[in-house]
């Protein structure tokens, strides 16, 4: 298979596991389906994951992380500076496994399969041919 296919395929399963975590706060999937199906639960597990910070930021911390994976979905699907925001979801996706870690343990961030996500993230920063890229316009 050819790098650049590679590539799409990692720009684009790493923005859509992003959305469907953000759809998934706002209760786009079902309940039966779903790992919080609510802001309000969404806000439960962000506190499980931030025991040191308190109540009064975590409102702000699942707001910030709700941002980023909209932005860099976003960037990523339609190929803006990919190495970048590449970079930036690796480091999204390890914070993430490493604070799922240390409160729920191993088992969780494994079983989501976040340390490979953030890998995909890392390996994709790493592969510079480009393929139905924005930057590709915009270096003509």
């Amino acid at each position: 298979m050819r790098i650049i296919y590679i590539k799409l395929f990692l720009r684009v399963s790493i923005a859509i596991g992003f959305i469907s975590a953000v759809a998934d706060r706002f209760g786009f999937w079902s309940i039966e389906k779903s790992a919080w199906g609510t802001w309000d639960s969404f806000l439960e597990y962000t506190k499980l994951l931030n025991p040191w910070a308190p109540q009064s930021i975590i409102n702000s911390l699942g707001l910030i992380a709700t941002l980023l994976e909209i932005v860099l979905a976003f960037f990523l699907i339609i190929g803006f500076k990919t190495a970048l925001f590449a970079r930036i979801s690796g480091v999204l996706l390890l914070i993430f496994g490493i604070a799922m870690t240390s409160t729920l343990g191993i088992k969780a961030p494994l079983d989501y399969s976040v340390f490979s996500a953030s890998a995909a993230a890392f390996s994709l920063s790493l592969i510079k041919e480009q393929y139905l890229e924005i930057d590709q316009l915009l270096k003509k």
